[in-house]
């Protein structure tokens, strides 16, 4: 087990090295001056030169990065120009709004999949499964904005059960929840309609295994079979999916929290492109690619926690 996770980590340190690399360098080939694409074309040449030398772009590109990704590893963030403070106070302020957002809806898509996709497979080729399988195509069309707008509607304009938009902080838990159910929904009901599907397959491939057969014919019910021999070994690949779904989530936050008006990190990725902070955009960019990392570095581990013969193979 040490070695399968230091071999894991060293893969997760080497991963994150190159995606900073990749960042720093496509926003370094990008046409134009940093400086001036910040300030736009009709600022002074003198603005324009002691920005430049604020930002360190008169500096060789090795030391270029090594300044960015070294500040970053002592917790020196830039400092953002459109807002003049610290990157790291306006992410660790909007983080806040965020990771509560994406968790919650993981948790609303993980429960609404299990739920639909468990009872999809039992009742193969049931109407019940025909049913689940219509409404998971329904859930995978439905553009998660689109979704999101009509959710308003009908809760925040008809009925008047939750705000249309904006976000009070976590001062009260019970506000700052409730703000975040409209939102958690639309994120979730496309990656629950997905995940549905697959723990369906999963569950349907692994309950006609021999082992299973044989565990039915040594007696359990078709329920205990289920809980203890088919859903743990079906989980497997659905953790998998779960990794790359909770990425998604990150991803769909800046759609959706345009759409309810949410201070998170979406939003702030946004307004960071349109107004040319490039300080901000560097630096999200690359938490964005640390925590899918990290996502797959947690999926791996997983896998040798259900199965640890995957761990003895890796080594």
């Amino acid at each position: 087990m040490s070695l399968f996770l230091a071999k894991r980590l060293f893969t997760f340190v080497l991963t994150l090295v190159g995606a900073s690399l990749l960042i720093f360098l496509a926003l370094e080939v990008l046409p134009g001056d940093p400086a001036l694409v910040i300030l736009g074309v009709d600022a002074p040449e003198s603005a324009v030169a002691a920005l430049r030398l604020e930002l360190g772009l008169e500096k060789p590109l090795p030391q270029q990065y090594w300044d960015w990704v070294g500040g970053l590893m002592v917790g020196r963030f830039g400092t953002s120009y459109s807002y003049s403070v610290s990157v790291l106070d306006l992410i660790s302020a909007r983080l806040a709004v965020t990771i509560p957002l994406a968790v919650f809806a993981m948790i609303l898509s993980v429960a609404f999949a299990f739920a639909l996709g468990i009872l999809a497979a039992v009742q193969h080729n049931k109407g019940t499964d025909v049913a689940v399988m219509g409404i998971s195509q329904l859930g995978i069309s439905i553009p998660n904005f689109w979704l999101a707008l009509i959710l308003i509607m009908l809760f925040a304009v008809d009925l008047h059960w939750f705000s249309a938009g904006g976000f009070p902080g976590w001062a009260g838990f019970w506000p700052g929840f409730k703000a975040l159910v409209l939102p958690a929904i639309a994120l979730a009901t496309v990656q629950g309609a997905i995940l549905a599907r697959f723990t369906r397959s999963a569950i349907l491939d692994t309950i006609r295994e021999d082992y299973v057969r044989t565990a039915r014919a040594k007696g359990l019910t078709r329920t205990q079979a289920l809980l203890r021999h088919v859903l743990r070994n079906a989980m497997i690949p659905l953790i998998t999916i779960m990794g790359l779904q909770f990425a998604n989530l990150l991803a769909g936050t800046i759609i959706v929290e345009n759409v309810f008006s949410l201070p998170g990190i979406g939003r702030l990725l946004l307004q960071a492109i349109t107004q040319r902070d490039l300080v901000i955009v560097r630096d999200l960019a690359l938490l964005l690619a640390a925590m899918v990392i990290v996502v797959n570095f947690l999926v791996d581990v997983l896998y040798s926690v259900i199965d640890p013969r995957l761990t003895a193979r890796d080594i």
